[in-house]
């Protein structure tokens, strides 16, 4: 098994050559012309070959691009957190890779010492310094059959069209899509596309084969909803994106407190529709649900639009999340998804103003003993006791959440939180890598990927961690710019693009309009130190930070790398003496 995996069109392979060997002049093997074992199925070696790898270069070629194979190889790789795309010809993109910094080679000549090059060779020399030992199988090999068999559908479920004529019932919409894609994920035969994926394309008039072909899936589920008075309107099909024919369509129209058994006949239908069989654990698996009651299902669909869309510095977000979950659990009070939801509000509002974790403990504790298994409230519970103080039994309840469910968005941003305050920041790196790819509105683990790069000394990560926190941010400072909360993470992400003046001058936009954020100051004076290298700017900007900081926020911050350049200043000690000495007071 190879170091670095070059996927590229065939075509190209006369420009692919050259930059083969200047990879493999650093020391490392890799895979990219092979010779296929006899015997051996084609895409069983590319599968062992991909999964074995620490790094894969995808080069991006006008060809390449029209290719579902490298489209499929490219999505592998950024799902993993390995992927280094190059491109020739500036080439057009596939939508899902275009916030990952992309390496430019049109002026390389073919010059391993050009800085194109050396850029690229930084990137894979990072990867594979912080990959394990040895991936792939435990014996280096190819993986056996069982091993390796997977679905036999991928499935993307696109984001169901709301028809309600009220875009206030766009939570109910987005909650039926993600109740149909939990459903569809129980089915072993069934490969579906995550949310983040799929919700790419919400609002977007689509070209199915072209989704198809972006997102490497089989078929494609689209739909829509129309709620109004109490009665429920959900049509579906299922389309084959080889032909893009329709194989299954189904028009439903119930009480809307049949919504359950609705989606679990919409879950049915499309396995028939497919041929398959449900194993009579999956059919159980489907039906289960952590409420039965629709009325309450309904509050919990609008406190999680309330948590996907905001993030952990939003306060109002976070009431409305407390409040919603509260209707929810009056309703229910065995809602075990609806109390982890509240706890993760109750968890955000301590982070932001303090406090103590006893609401959000008992929340967690509360759904964990109404389900021991979901993996969501261990990793709640895991922040929570992680912000008092209590790092050990912490790591014990995220190895549980990773052991239950390890594609969890709230479950990785756990991991990676724990190993980030433990300075493990090569595997702090891997989990908020995958959090941000599970959360597209999640500002808080894109921005903590750059700090965490450079402290690995990882340049090119930095830099594409760094461009994926500024498209985030522009896109809601776009329709909202005085968001002062979004501005600092913006600014902090320019200042480590190297965008200096931008990044200042939007610091004192923002402190104009909202001069008591201290979380925004907090990002200021992060960026100010390691990327602008302005010390006293940074020691003025983070006083009033220090003068409130919550118990929670202050082991972070002493254990956040971006601080270094004030660690044995004495104004900035006198500053975590004094915030130290104020919150042994309080207690």
């Amino acid at each position: 098994m190879a170091d670095v995996f070059v996927s590229y069109a065939r075509s190209d392979k006369s420009r692919v050559a050259p930059l083969v060997k200047a990879i493999l002049a650093k020391g490392w093997t890799v895979w990219w012309d092979p010779e296929i074992t006899p015997g051996q199925e084609f895409d069983d070696q590319i599968d062992a070959e991909i999964d074995a790898a620490k790094a894969v270069v995808v080069v991006w070629t006008p060809t390449s691009v029209a290719s579902r194979w490298v489209r499929g190889e490219a999505r592998e790789g950024a799902d993993r957190g390995i992927l280094v795309p190059v491109r020739f010809d500036n080439a057009r993109l596939p939508m899902d890779v275009r916030a990952i910094h992309t390496i430019d080679l049109d002026s390389w000549g073919e010059d391993p010492s050009s800085p194109p090059v050396q850029e690229l060779l930084d990137a894979l020399g990072g990867m594979i310094a912080r990959a394990p030992a040895q991936a792939g199988s435990p014996a280096g090999g190819a993986a056996s059959p069982e091993e390796k068999e997977g679905p036999l559908f991928k499935i993307c479920v696109l984001p169901f069209v709301n028809m309600s004529g009220d875009p206030e019932q766009e939570y109910f919409s987005d909650g039926i899509t993600e109740d149909v894609i939990t459903d569809l994920s129980k089915v072993s035969a069934l490969g579906i596309t995550s949310r983040n994926s799929a919700f790419m394309y919400k609002g977007e008039h689509v070209d199915i084969p072209k989704v198809a072909s972006d997102l490497n899936v089989s078929h494609v589920l689209e739909g829509s909803v129309r709620k109004a008075g109490g009665r429920v309107r959900i049509s579906a099909q299922l389309v084959d994106a080889s032909t893009n024919n329709h194989i299954w369509a189904e028009r439903y129209d119930r009480d809307s407190s049949d919504i359950f058994a609705l989606q679990d006949e919409i879950s049915e239908a499309i396995v028939k529709a497919l041929r398959l069989r449900l194993l009579p654990e999956e059919k159980e698996a489907i039906e289960r649900r952590s409420t039965g009651n629709a009325e309450a299902h309904n509050f919990y669909l609008m406190a999680r639009q309330a948590y996907v869309n905001s993030n952990d510095i939003d306060p109002r977000a976070s009431e409305a999340i407390i409040r919603l979950c509260k209707r929810a659990i009056e309703i229910d009070p065995e809602y075990a998804l609806a109390w982890t939801l509240m706890a993760i509000g109750y968890r955000r509002l301590r982070e932001a103003h303090g406090g103590t974790s006893d609401e959000g403990m008992a929340s967690v504790d509360r759904a964990l003993e109404l389900n021991p298994n979901l993996a969501e409230a261990h990793a709640i519970k895991a922040q929570l006791l992680l912000g008092d103080g209590e790092a050990e039994e912490a790591a014990k309840e995220v190895a549980i959440a990773l052991e239950a469910d390890p594609e969890s968005y709230e479950v990785n941003r756990s991991a990676g939180r724990l190993n980030y305050q433990l300075h493990e920041y090569a595997e702090a790196a891997r989990y908020y890598e995958k959090a941000a790819a599970l959360m597209q509105t999640d500002l808080n683990s894109s921005s903590i990927l750059i700090s965490i790069y450079t402290a690995l000394g990882d340049s090119a990560g930095a830099r594409r961690a760094g461009e994926m926190t500024l498209e985030r941010t522009e896109a809601v400072l776009e329709h909202d710019p005085n968001n002062s909360m979004v501005a600092g993470y913006s600014a902090y992400a320019l200042a480590a693009l190297g965008e200096g003046d931008r990044a200042k001058a939007r610091m004192e936009r923002a402190l104009l309009i909202d001069p008591d954020n201290l979380n925004m100051r907090y990002n200021f004076g992060c960026a100010l130190c390691v990327y602008l290298q302005d010390k006293e700017a940074a020691l003025e900007m983070m006083g009033p930070v220090y003068e409130t900081i919550t118990e929670t926020f202050l082991p972070y911050a002493k254990a956040d790398p971006d601080l270094e350049l004030l660690r044995d200043e004495p104004r900035y000690i006198a500053m975590v003496e004094a915030a130290e000495a104020r919150l042994a007071k309080e207690k």
